[in-house]
């Protein structure tokens, strides 16, 4: 069961939007600017290995994020998230007002799934900079893509890690849900609750 961090997003440290160096090749852990090597650190320490590790907005959890959420911790003992920050999310461009709910909501609702064992917020495009520090057994995506387009792949054969992606769920997105709902509910921005913590 996931604990409520004593770090907020305003309390941890700028990151960079893109955390590796240019270069005509795949980034390497040594090109990454970590800002999350404590929280890694103690993560490590508390969680059963092998620890798996995914990411995403998960601005309205569905039932597609729960499947995809229980498959990845299937594949280890331990299973850390993820969850965008809203920075992060916003330069996503998912739609106008996205994301609904703020990055502290969002890791609080991820965190309550019995399938995750910790979330962390991240304001990196990708979360590389967690990769590097976290340095889990296995990786997992959900979506249509190949491996050989995924640059958090690359890492993950640094440390002799693998990379799964899963398959998304037919008809299951939050777009779809957003698109669904009334014309102004993509406008509307859910107030996050007071003095929540960030759960990692």
């Amino acid at each position: 069961m996931p604990t409520p961090s004593s770090e907020s997003p305003a309390g941890q440290p700028a990151a960079p939007h893109s955390p590796h160096a240019a270069s005509a090749g795949p980034p390497r852990c040594s090109d990454v600017v970590s800002v999350h090597a404590g929280i890694a650190t103690q993560l490590r320490a508390r969680l059963p290995a092998p620890i798996v590790f995914t990411n995403g907005v998960f601005d309205l959890l569905h039932a597609g994020h729960v499947a995809c959420l229980e498959a990845a911790r299937s594949l280890g003992a331990s299973l850390v998230v993820g969850v965008n920050g809203d920075d992060s999310a916003r330069r996503l461009r998912k739609g106008p007002g996205r994301p609904l709910n703020r990055a502290a909501d969002r890791a609080r609702v991820v965190g309550a799934l019995s399938a995750v064992s910790a979330v962390v917020l991240f304001d990196e495009d990708k979360p590389l900079a967690l990769l590097c520090a976290l340095r889990p057994a296995v990786y997992v995506k959900g979506g249509d893509y190949r491996i050989e387009q995924l640059c958090e792949a690359a890492l993950m054969e640094e440390w002799g890690g693998r990379t799964v992606i899963l398959p998304r769920v037919p008809g299951l997105s939050t777009s779809a849900l957003v698109a669904a709902l009334c014309p102004r509910a993509a406008l509307v921005r859910a107030p996050s609750a007071p003095g929540m913590q960030v759960w990692a």
